[in-house]
């Protein structure tokens, strides 16, 4: 089993979905909440649009659209891989979402699992990603993307093969807010 930039952003949420959902079997059925389909759509309508002013603002030489890329312990489809003027490369991606004046998390962790892949499939470094918040007239965000943010999710690739490979059932996240809206709820005890 290859894991997908959505196993670690759940991972880091409560490492329990990882138990819940590939040991135990249980899905969430994610494709029932509406930005996950709406999502999708917007993804496959930036296909056809032109965004070439974006890029060119960053210097890119090269673009590669739509790239699904693994390694032996990671997959995903990255929206653009961009090559830079400065010889590095960067992942992409689109959100159906508005800009707020803050990048959350899980976008973040997104691009780092991308980075990762990218380092790995093309062998150039990934230093920063960017993000199209097509909510907000397709404002563009560069984020920063640190040896530690790589090393990070290498990490949590390890955590969750062992929560998978020894039924390993976990500690739930210390941030309890976050289980009033848990899928899980109604199964999950200390």
């Amino acid at each position: 089993m290859t894991l997908t930039p959505s196993h670690i952003i759940e991972y880091l949420y409560c490492p329990r979905f990882t138990y819940f959902e590939y040991v135990l079997g249980i899905p969430q059925y994610e494709e029932k909440f509406y930005k996950v389909q709406k999502g999708r759509e917007i993804h496959e309508l930036k296909a056809i649009q032109n965004i070439d002013y974006l890029r060119k603002r960053i210097g890119v030489v090269k673009k590669y659209q739509y790239q699904y890329i693994t390694n032996s312990n990671l997959r995903g489809e990255v929206d653009e891989i961009l090559e830079l003027s400065d010889g590095t490369m960067a992942p992409l991606d689109f959100k159906f979402a508005e800009y707020k004046d803050i990048v959350y998390d899980t976008y973040k962790t997104q691009l780092y699992c991308y980075a990762v892949l990218i380092e790995e499939n093309f062998g150039k470094m990934v230093n920063k990603g960017y993000l199209v918040y097509t909510r907000s007239k397709n404002k563009l965000v560069e984020i920063e993307i640190l040896e530690e943010d790589k090393k990070n999710i290498k990490n949590c690739i390890i955590d969750i093969y062992e929560i998978i490979e020894k039924n390993f059932y976990p500690k739930a996240t210390k941030y309890k807010k976050r289980c009033l809206s848990c899928t899980y709820k109604n199964i999950c005890t200390e």
